[in-house]
């Protein structure tokens, strides 16, 4: 018995452990599914062109709608306080089927729209201090480095909100069904193409810096 309690333990052959140890990290990083950062789907405007001129240069006033927010997230839409930010997408809509001083491609472009956007038009979009037509149309928004998250994007699903309104309803679709459309599809594909037609989705958004507060 007493030979018995002194038998030396068993050791454990731990030679293997690493390369156990190095297959369970291969088998979690092949099985886990790692989150992706959520963000505003858009694409930034590319770098300027030193040699070009600036854009105000180039495009009159009235063909741009301003959008500043503060620090304080409040709005001045057209160089006037705004509170309710849901007021955005009827006044862009408008904007953007101002037709005040259109070119022949835009008188074009009226001829081409279906009834209810013609009576749209001439009911809203015969404004001279508005845009000249859609096609030169501009929403710019500009934000504090203060502005939340949250206002940057009810601000930017306004303003898209009210180009899908104007697509959906050329095609005689909701913006809903606009969104939808399989662009895979070349039926689908086709009603997208007529949908954006002369009017492309003019959203500039400039670099955020300190504008109040």
């Amino acid at each position: 018995m007493a030979k018995g309690k002194n038998r030396p333990a068993a050791e454990v052959n731990s030679g293997s452990m690493a390369d156990i140890a190095f297959l369970l990290l291969i088998f979690f990083l092949v099985t886990t599914t790692i989150a992706n950062d959520k963000g505003i789907a858009m694409l930034l405007p590319p770098k300027p062109d030193p040699n070009e001129p600036p854009p105000e240069v180039k495009t009159n006033d009235r063909n741009i709608f301003k959008i500043l927010a503060n620090s304080n997230d409040q709005l001045l839409v057209e160089d006037e306080p705004m509170r309710d930010v849901t007021k955005l997408r009827p006044m862009i809509k408008d904007f953007i089927l101002n037709f005040g001083k259109p070119s022949a491609d835009g008188r074009l472009l009226y001829n081409q729209l279906p009834a209810t956007l013609r009576r749209h038009v001439n009911s809203k979009g015969r404004r001279s201090d508005s845009s000249d037509e859609p096609g030169k149309a501009i929403v710019s928004f500009k934000a504090d480095r203060g502005t939340s998250y949250e206002l940057y994007v009810r601000v930017l699903d306004e303003v898209n909100a009210a180009y899908n309104e104007v697509y959906g309803e050329r095609v005689g679709i909701t913006a809903e069904e606009f969104l939808q459309l399989d662009k895979k599809d070349p039926e689908q594909k086709e009603m997208y193409t007529k949908a954006r037609a002369g009017i492309p989705r003019a959203i500039s958004i400039a670099e955020p810096n300190k504008i109040g507060g």
